[in-house]
């Protein structure tokens, strides 16, 4: 496909720092692959070439996309995610970032386990489940949001402005010093750590910034301070990049995306030069037009205006029903009327929400019309705990002083190794500063007791396979080891009223091995293969074209589709009431642009006149975001729109009822 002018610049200009500001549906995977043969053209090493992006989908395309468009001869350029690059820069240099060969990868399950050990140790033993679930929250929250500005314990410390978050610091740094003592790190971690290596070892950054010659980062809007960091120790003063982002599609603050990452590369590059790209070749003009003035409300550093040669469009549909059954019944039934009329296919819908809970309903009326759909965002295959469980044991093959991986699998299969025996270990350990495993068989086991022995089987289990792992591949050594301790016969145990249910599960494991032995076969060692299997999120399947996707507005972002229903279009909903509280209304009117821009013929939105709220029905008010676009794009049905009046008074009357159920 020829590329416009807007995008043809984009592609060949290599003079300096380069920002591309990509609209919706504006082709910017287009001008990534296109820029990246472009370099290819100009002589530059394909190994040398490095782009970065925040999903496995989004990599998957753009090497796929790529190897359609060059060929061979870019088979050597370095396409990933920003934590696989980050994992890659780790792994080269474990010791510098504080760690050991055969580092772990916690997932946020081992994170939340960690953190409510650590706070056990802090409140005592008697504290409640319910506040070590809460408090955990709340510290993973800041702990991630602290990694994610680069910052360390100490600093943390620093600048905690009350006692909670100061408390949080201080778990922050015993958080710390258990990851390293457990040769292990987060997600955060894999940003984080590569950031900090490269800016203080001037030699490990000088090697780096020889291998990147050209970087070029996508979604850059969603960047946060540790990874614009890193951005610059890989590309230096040289600034040989291009960013593609779009700060009007920063929906991420939450987990520590900073849209002013735009403004400080302007900053911290005068001489960048900024490409806007405002043809949108997804949707009709009436779309375009209604996203437009919406977005028009909320500031700019960089204005645009998207627009569309695909014509003028219908205008769009807010659709008010009395409650949220009437909703998914009237979205279900329209669904299946419009796919016989138009002579489309399932994937060609799609239902878009602000919460989970809200297709709750609407499920069981596609159910009862039959109608195929698929929610994404589902639970991940390495969720399963089967999966979890199979895993935690390879993690304990491969570093023995991984302590969550060990608690997880020490008593799965039971083994008689209840809390007091834990906690015995666990002083143990903690009186010299050891991992877990490790005190098995020393001295200092003697105050395990009884217990000893079973401590004792289980560690003669891993030692044994850790030792078969020098001459068999580790697929067929972590197959031996969940044989010997029956880990089959534990499912079975696990699912006595349902054989079928307990062979699904140990299927699941036979994949897990499969996928192990498949990716070792390729060459890559088994600690590799290892931290692959925990990066990958299982959630990024393509849309299907024999199912209506079902999905939130943050999972729908980078997705379109012709024929979109955008339920609840509520005050209280979209903005979500909790934004209104943090007064974060421009996230979310961002929010609402990208569910506007997701579709490409039409577009409806739903408008509860009442909705449930923790089981009370309560009054509900249109969006303030359906006032900001011009009535004329607008067809209401089912109630005529309401004056600016009416929807303050409303927006009042369901705020004090909210309220009154709140306090009572």
């Amino acid at each position: 496909m020829q590329l416009n002018p807007a995008q043809a610049r984009a592609v060949s200009y290599l003079d300096g720092p380069l920002l591309v500001l990509a609209g919706a549906g504006s082709g910017k995977t287009r001008v990534i692959i296109r820029k990246i043969r472009h370099l290819l053209r100009q002589g530059l090493a394909a190994e040398t070439i490095f782009a970065v992006t925040f999903t496995n989908r989004a990599a998957r395309e753009m090497r796929d996309r790529l190897r359609e468009e060059a060929g061979d001869s870019a088979q050597a350029v370095s396409i990933s995610t920003f934590h696989r690059l980050g994992l890659r820069i780790l792994r080269e240099n474990p010791r510098g970032c504080g760690r050991k060969s055969g580092f772990s990868i916690l997932d946020g399950s081992d994170v939340d386990s960690l953190l409510r050990a650590l706070l056990r140790q802090q409140l005592g033993d008697a504290a409640e489940p319910a506040l070590l679930k809460e408090e955990s929250r709340l510290a993973a929250s800041l702990i991630s949001r602290w990694k994610n500005e680069g910052l360390t314990p100490a600093e943390a410390l620093s600048q905690a402005r009350s006692s909670g978050e100061r408390g949080s610091a201080a778990l922050y740094e015993a958080y710390e010093a258990r990851l390293i003592a457990s040769n292990a790190v987060d997600f955060d971690d894999l940003i984080v750590l590569p950031a900090r290596l490269l800016h203080s070892d001037g030699t490990w950054r000088a090697t780096w910034q020889a291998r990147v010659r050209y970087l070029l980062v996508d979604e850059y809007q969603d960047t946060n301070g540790a990874q614009y960091q890193l951005l610059r120790a890989l590309v230096g003063q040289r600034g040989a990049f291009t960013v593609v982002g779009d700060d009007d599609q920063s929906i991420y603050a939450w987990r520590g995306a900073r849209p002013e990452n735009l403004r400080d590369l302007a900053q911290d590059y005068p001489t960048l030069e900024v490409v806007k790209l405002e043809e949108n070749y997804r949707s009709r003009q009436s779309i375009l037009r209604a996203a437009n003035a919406l977005i028009a409300h909320n500031d700019h550093l960089f204005e645009k205006r998207l627009w569309s040669q695909r014509g003028a469009g219908e205008p769009l549909r807010v659709v008010s029903v009395e409650d949220e059954e009437a909703e998914a019944e009237r979205i279900a039934a329209e669904l299946a009327a419009d796919r016989v009329a138009r002579k489309s296919a399932w994937g060609d819908y799609a239902v878009i929400y602000r919460s989970n809970h809200q297709v709750r309903r609407l499920e069981l009326c596609l159910q009862g019309l039959r109608i195929p759909y698929r929610i994404s965002g589902g639970g991940s295959f390495f969720d399963r705990s089967e999966v979890r469980d199979a895993l935690a044991y390879l993690r304990v093959l491969l570093n023995l002083s991984d302590d969550m991986a060990f608690l997880r699998i020490v008593n799965v299969p039971r083994r008689q190794l209840g809390a007091t025996a834990l906690a015995a270990l666990t002083r143990a350990a903690a009186t010299t500063g050891s991992a877990l495993f490790p005190v098995i068989g020393s001295p200092h086991a003697e105050v395990l007791g009884a217990a000893l022995p079973r401590f004792e089987r289980f560690k003669a289990h891993i030692t044994s396979a850790r030792d078969a792992l020098r001459r068999e591949p580790p697929a067929a050594v972590l197959r031996s080891l969940l044989e010997t301790v029956d880990y089959e016969g534990y499912l079975r145990s696990q699912e006595k009223d349902d054989r079928s249910r307990a062979a699904a599960r140990w299927q699941n494991v036979e994949l897990l091995l499969a996928a192990i032995d498949r990716r070792t076969g390729e060459g890559d060692a088994p600690e590799d293969v290892l931290r692959s299997l925990m990066l990958d999120d299982g959630n990024d399947k393509e849309p299907s074209d024999t199912e209506v996707q079902l999905l939130t507005l943050h999972a729908s972002k980078g997705l379109e589709f012709p024929h979109v229903w955008l339920m609840g279009m509520e005050e209280g909903l979209l903005p979500h009431r909790n934004s209104l509280e943090d007064r974060a209304v421009a996230e979310e009117r961002r929010l609402a642009y990208v569910g506007l821009t997701r579709a490409g013929d039409s577009l409806a939105m739903t408008v509860a006149r009442k909705r449930r709220q923790r089981g009370t029905l309560l009054e509900s008010a249109p969006s303030r975001f359906l006032e900001e676009i011009p009535a004329e794009l607008l067809k209401w049905e089912g109630l005529e729109p309401p004056t600016a009046e009416q929807q303050a008074a409303q927006a009042e009357r369901g705020v004090s009822a909210l309220r009154a159920l709140l306090d009572g």
